[in-house]
């Protein structure tokens, strides 16, 4: 899954007032659309794979008209928002009930391992002064060069290709964190909220994925 960069509302001086206040909000849309994940990922257990598409293809639709939404309704944005955390969870859910049940270890390894990468990389990159721009810029490209990668992996077997795969995800998303975590501290007005909530729960998403796909690979 890929990462969603569009209106951000602006950049600009803002009061620290302003600052926590969008911090706060942002990180308030990021746990309801992770709730509304589990929600579907609990729904959706028994789902076959071919509604696991269907629920990918609505989930990216919804990313693509909240870029529209965002500047006409917020109440709308953030509806969209929470129907893409259950939108993914529905699409993820054979796929997580296949770990509850065959490597329920690797699920709390991944999830932990999720928390304290988001929470490290996000801080950094809350704190940093320095500009994340160009880390932002490279680092997108990079995921679309992993995306690639992943596709020729189906059809090539590289020794270690799970790993190596699983492991420039992280040092990619470890970028994209950064830089999505210093968007929020620069962002100005709480119309942006809803979509900086998105790029960050995509991040820890994948993050979780990709932890997910190494703990697993681990215990075999």
């Amino acid at each position: 899954m890929s990462e969603t960069y569009a209106y951000g509302g602006g950049y600009g001086a803002t009061s620290p007032d302003q600052t926590r206040t969008l911090f706060g909000q942002t990180m308030w849309y990021v746990a309801a659309t992770t709730g509304m994940f589990a929600l579907g990922a609990y729904l959706g257990r028994n789902l076959s794979g071919g509604w696991a598409i269907i629920s990918y293809i609505l989930a990216f639709g919804c990313l693509i008209a909240m870029n529209f939404s965002v500047r006409r309704s917020s109440g709308l944005t953030v509806g969209l928002l929470l129907a893409v955390g259950i939108l993914l969870g529905l699409g993820l859910a054979p796929t997580i009930a296949y770990y509850a049940a065959a490597d329920p270890q690797a699920l709390w390894q991944a999830g932990g391992a999720t928390a304290l990468f988001i929470a490290g990389f996000g801080a950094a990159g809350y704190a940093t002064r320095r500009d994340l721009a160009v880390v932002g810029r490279i680092s997108f490209f990079a995921l679309i060069a992993l995306i690639v990668f992943g596709i020729v992996l189906i059809f090539v077997h590289i020794p270690h290709g799970d790993l190596i795969y699983s492991i420039l995800g992280l040092v990619i998303f470890a970028g994209l964190t950064m830089f999505d975590f210093q968007r929020l501290r620069r962002s100005r007005g709480l119309d942006s909220a809803p979509l900086i909530a998105a790029s960050i729960f995509l991040d820890a998403l994948n993050v979780f994925l990709f932890f997910l796909r190494i703990f697993s690979s681990s215990e075999r």
